[in-house]
């Protein structure tokens, strides 16, 4: 069986990395089974022999990959007789470009959810991410966050061009979705696991998506712990 390395909080079934969810349903799309193994920020050794110290991570026999679009490659190429990832040749280019959209979506949303990250963290983690991301962003965790509601609008109204995206069509892939929804999906569900915190109107075709994502491959995202 396959093994993912997913990050995790205190609790071991709150999976929030948006990196890790990519892999999660590309896994559920192509119909492979997988043992997912909780990992936190200061387990670094556990994934040692993949060669750095990030997830996703996934093990395949004696093979072992990092990074998401390396896997989701990696899976469509190893599991050609399974669901298509990307559509083909053009597709994969395509889907590549959208996989780039998502990664950008991270910045924007970090200011929202830090103060949020933290209070999810295992206490062995808590020290690591506050030092971390406070080096990072030159200033305290809590300092980033103050102000997220002045913020918001400015937020949602640069979700415009997924909004108009999906004014018309159910996913991004169209009728059904691909891992272009997957690499979109991830950091909105990395939102969901964290934070109480509303990103999203409750009206926007952008949440009306979020719910159909949640709903994908019975429930899969949906199970996992989220506000």
């Amino acid at each position: 069986m396959l093994r993912l390395y997913d990050l995790a909080g205190a609790d071991p079934s709150r999976r929030f990395s948006p990196y890790c969810w990519r892999i999660r349903l590309a896994l559920a799309h192509k119909g492979l089974e997988v043992e997912t193994v909780p990992w936190r920020f200061t387990d670094k050794a556990a994934i040692a022999p993949s060669g750095q110290g990030k997830v996703p991570v996934l093990v395949d026999g004696d093979r072992w990959l990092c990074e998401s679009w390396t896997i989701a490659s990696y899976l469509e190429d190893a599991y050609p007789d399974r669901p298509s990832l990307f559509g083909g040749g053009a597709g994969r280019a395509l889907v590549r470009f959208h996989s780039a959209v998502a990664d950008s979506l991270g910045g924007p949303m970090l200011p929202f959810l830090a103060r949020d990250i933290f209070d999810r963290l295992a206490e062995a983690d808590r020290d690591y991410f506050r030092q971390s991301r406070e080096a990072r962003f030159g200033t305290t965790l809590e300092a980033f966050t103050e102000g997220r509601e002045a913020r918001l609008a400015g937020f949602r109204a640069g979700l415009a061009p997924l909004r108009a995206t999906l004014s018309d069509q159910p996913f991004f892939a169209g009728e059904a979705p691909n891992y272009a929804d997957y690499a979109l999906f991830g950091h909105f569900q990395w939102a969901r696991a964290v934070s109480p915190f509303q990103l999203l109107a409750a009206d926007d075709p952008v949440a009306a998506w979020r719910k159909r994502m949640l709903d994908l491959f019975g429930g899969l995202a949906r199970r996992s712990p989220g506000y």
